[in-house]
């Protein structure tokens, strides 16, 4: 017999589960109030947790005063580039971990996990001495190969995961009829694998589109710059431009929102529920 929970511990569950979203909410919620206020009703007294007047002032100096424009179509050509070959090499490289076995799978697999418990900024120094050998300093295309280089070995970790919860039996039986390993894979395998595709690219996309580190270091002109590296240009010695910051912070957050939604839902979708049957 099931024992159902008392009306106490529903309470008490309820009660918890409440705090903890209002906790977790709330500075989200601020950061949006925030950038609807005017810039000298931000820290008027007392504290108001609602404007009385909304005011979209921030948001259009955003464009007009600062290159946000700029900084918004730099972020997405770098993640969605990055993002799309970090993927396309991680699922070729993970296929082969998970479905051939040789010398050096073992080690192989531990130093793409290992990579990622190096903080990324112990590598600056080098990897801007690397760039600037290369030309490649204040310069989009050298910020996405850094990008893809680091989205490489974790991409590569999660798709392993999915190729190995996909059954053996429905390559084995398309090369049975006659495609190549090659053919079964691109045209067998990928249509069961897009959720985990999809949550991959996703993953990459969203990391590289918050990036800071990397590119405070290697983009200097704003017509290059990122809007994580146009978010700290708010901050100077002297003052913090609460509200435009608080501006680009959300429009900044609504898209990873947005894919972080529609990435749990691929995810959580059963990878081979349908493939399988019958």
């Amino acid at each position: 017999m099931i024992n159902k929970p008392s009306a106490a511990g529903r309470v008490a569950r309820f009660a918890f589960l409440g705090t903890w979203l209002v906790i977790t909410l709330f500075p989200l919620y601020w950061i949006i109030v925030t950038s609807l206020k005017s810039p000298g009703a931000i820290f008027s007294f007392p504290i108001s947790y609602w404007p009385d007047h909304i005011s979209f002032e921030n948001y259009t100096g955003l464009f007009s005063r600062a290159q946000f424009g700029t900084y918004l179509i730099n972020s997405l050509i770098c993640a969605a580039a990055a993002g799309v070959t970090a993927t396309g090499i991680a699922l070729l490289s993970a296929y082969v971990l998970a479905r051939f076995e040789f010398r050096g799978k073992g080690a192989t697999m531990m130093a793409a996990l290992v990579t990622q418990m190096i903080p990324s900024f112990i590598a600056l120094g080098p990897l801007y001495l690397l760039m600037t050998d290369l030309g490649l300093v204040d310069n989009r295309l050298g910020l996405t190969l850094v990008y893809t280089a680091i989205c490489i070995p974790f991409c590569t970790v999660m798709l392993r995961g999915f190729f190995e919860n996909v059954p053996d039996a429905l390559e084995e039986a398309a090369m049975i009829d006659g495609c190549s390993r090659f053919g079964a894979l691109f045209r067998v395998l990928l249509p069961v694998m897009r959720p985990g595709i999809v949550a991959a690219f996703i993953f990459n996309f969203v990391n590289c589109w918050n990036e800071l580190f990397l590119s405070v270091t290697l983009m200097n002109s704003d017509a290059n710059k990122t809007v994580p590296t146009g978010l700290n240009d708010f901050i100077s010695s002297f003052n913090i431009d609460w509200g435009s910051m608080s501006a680009a912070a959300v429009l900044t957050i609504a898209p990873t929102m947005v894919l972080f939604a529609f990435a749990s839902r691929y995810i959580v979708q059963g990878l081979t529920s349908g493939a399988v049957k019958g």
